[in-house]
């Protein structure tokens, strides 16, 4: 069992001041092996944040980062899945799963992790799951004012991943999940 933390968009300072409480009583160091990051984290006091969490952390640049070096787009393996991130601000129209399928079939993954319109949206799609984590601190996008905060966690275990959902609605945190076998 390996626990994949997928987050993003969390805008900090510019758009929120900080992760939710609730959430961030939820995250603690040693309990995630990886965390993936669509960016837009925009400030490096957030990646280090993050790096107290969990050494592994993987993170594509979103148009408010201001670290250059992070890359468009990134690949990885965890366990037996090819995971793919890109913030998504480049896939046009932005969140549009046909568009994000043809992304995800160029960089031949199973799982990807993208973001930008800070809400929560997950596919099994064409033999493989497409996630946006919408936005952790639940920022303001350009595409609505309405988001929850939210983030996912993936338990990764053999061929099967169970995807899931933590959105703070109401002031009450909220559970979903998502069950995927890869095809063998």
């Amino acid at each position: 069992m390996v626990l994949v933390l997928a987050l993003g968009d969390l805008h900090i300072p510019y758009r929120a001041a900080d992760l939710p409480a609730k959430f961030k009583s939820m995250l603690v160091p040693g309990k995630i092996q990886h965390i993936l990051s669509p960016g837009n984290l925009c400030i490096k006091e957030v990646h280090d944040y993050l790096k107290s969490l969990c050494s592994d952390v993987q993170i594509t640049r979103g148009e408010y980062d201001e670290d250059t070096r992070y890359p468009e787009t990134k690949q990885l393996n965890i366990g037996a899945f090819k995971l793919g991130i890109c913030h998504g601000h480049q896939v046009v129209p932005w969140g549009d799963l046909d568009s994000l399928a043809m992304l995800q079939r160029q960089l031949d993954v199973d799982i990807l992790i993208t973001g930008h319109t800070h809400q929560f949206k997950a596919y099994k799609h064409e033999g493989g799951v497409i996630i946006n984590p919408g936005s952790a601190t639940g920022a303001y996008s350009s595409i609505t004012y309405d988001v929850n905060p939210s983030f996912v966690l993936m338990d990764i275990d053999g061929l099967r991943v169970v995807v899931y959902v933590y959105e703070l609605v109401d002031g009450e945190v909220k559970v979903d999940k998502i069950d995927f076998k890869k095809p063998q």
